[in-house]
């Protein structure tokens, strides 16, 4: 329907029926096209990395709404093909007493042949790549872990393939992969749930066997 100058609508073409004013200087009013919704964009998981759907991550089933490492506490993610942390960060091997004792004083009986080894120069190894397994090195079946911890002095309590280190967007997290004897973060007296992932921050120590002590870290520089 045509608008006059005035914006009156108006039947007539030629002149309005309310002002009479002529239509050379009258105007239609053009419809506006409906805008598409915009697609949702996709995010990366904070745990692994994969993209999200939806709240629940299909790959490693982290909770994308859960509390993860602040920026501060972890190393920054870089554009790449994978979810490398852009910061270098490594791990400290070490034989530590405390833990040692802990678990000879909650194993009982068992416990007792348990020593703590005389000497156990530490062990340095950077974090690199998607992921680094951590065990206990096996020929026969096929196990060799990136950080391996055969010894000597050699931890039996360290399962053969004992824990998976995991690189995502928000840092480093610890996955157990299911050991016999558990891997616990930091003080918690409570094995951490197996094949679920575990944020790591500066200076948080992972203890697997009866005296092994991991212990993560950012590179200087």
């Amino acid at each position: 329907m045509p608008v006059c100058a005035q914006g009156h609508d108006s039947a007539d073409d030629e002149f309005c029926d309310v002002c009479g004013l002529a239509f050379e200087h009258a105007t239609v009013a053009e419809p506006v096209a409906a805008q598409p919704e915009p697609a949702p964009e996709s995010r990366p998981c904070p745990v692994c990395g994969a993209s999200l759907e939806a709240r629940f991550c299909e790959n490693c089933g982290a909770d994308s709404l859960a509390a993860t490492v602040s920026p501060e506490a972890a190393p920054a993610p870089v554009a790449a093909a994978g979810p490398v942390a852009a910061r270098t960060w490594s791990v400290t091997v070490s034989a530590d007493r405390a833990y040692f004792e802990k678990v000879k004083a909650e194993g009982g009986p068992d416990a007792e042949p348990i020593e703590f080894p005389p000497f156990c120069p530490e062990r340095h190894f950077p974090l690199s790549g998607a992921q680094v397994t951590v065990g206990r090195r096996s020929q026969s079946r096929g196990i060799l872990p990136d950080i391996d911890l055969t010894g000597p002095p050699e931890d039996v309590g360290v399962s053969r393939l004992h824990a998976l280190l995991v690189a995502g967007p928000a840092g480093w997290s610890v996955v157990d992969m299911g050991s016999a004897n558990g891997t616990y973060l930091n003080q918690t007296h409570t094995p951490l749930p197996a094949n679920e992932p575990h944020p790591l921050a500066a200076g948080d120590e992972v203890h697997l066997g009866a005296w092994t002590t991991l212990t993560f870290r950012p590179d200087e520089g």
